[in-house]
């Protein structure tokens, strides 16, 4: 059984990508820290008394589902505006900032010249951009499968799908990427 000590040390240890993937998801940094934040706090309500191995499987299926009721509420509110608004003649609309691309750590980024930090970070914030506009289910798997590391029947437990359709969604995604990446230039 995890103890307190090890859980806040897991949920410190993924805060960063797991903030990274709900960016990525919702295309929005306070909606992000809210869903990252609600995916620990029922991590910790709920399944805090798991095994310290069990956590990172048990959070990447919280983050998603705390991910996919974002989406529904928004689906709600969205239908509640669109009501409204067609009341009012006030068209302000609310634009999403994109993600901006994860800054080196600082003792990687002194070893760097100043155009090597330029060019890679120009190159991140590409890959970044792609990246948020693969199809969810792709995006998904994607980040799990190389960004998370998780293997592909982690990856689809985690997504509630067959290891084949996980398997399918990747090949989609580096097959996008790679065509996006490379009509831009990139090459990795």
């Amino acid at each position: 059984m995890a103890s307190s000590a090890e859980l806040s040390e897991f949920l410190e240890s993924v805060e960063r990508r797991a903030f990274k993937q709900a960016v990525y998801a919702v295309r929005d940094e306070a909606s992000a820290l809210d869903v990252v934040q609600d995916a620990m706090m029922k991590l910790a309500e709920k399944y805090g008394d798991k095994p310290t191995a069990e956590l990172p499987m048990l959070f990447q299926r919280i983050l998603q589902n705390v991910i996919h009721d974002w989406f529904r509420r928004q689906k709600v509110r969205s239908t509640w505006t669109t009501l409204f608004s067609s009341l009012s003649t006030n068209s302000d609309h609310e634009e999403y900032d994109f993600l901006e691309a994860l800054e080196a750590e600082d003792h990687s980024r002194q070893a760097e010249s100043a155009s090597d930090q330029v060019e890679r970070e120009q190159t991140l914030a590409i890959i970044d951009e792609e990246i948020s506009k693969l199809p969810t289910r792709q995006r998904e798997a994607f980040v799990m499968r190389y960004w998370e590391e998780m293997d592909v029947a982690e990856t689809a437990a985690a997504m509630g799908c067959s290891e084949g359709s996980v398997k399918t969604h990747c090949s989609r995604a580096a097959y996008a990427l790679a065509v996006a990446l490379k009509a831009k230039g990139i090459k990795l």
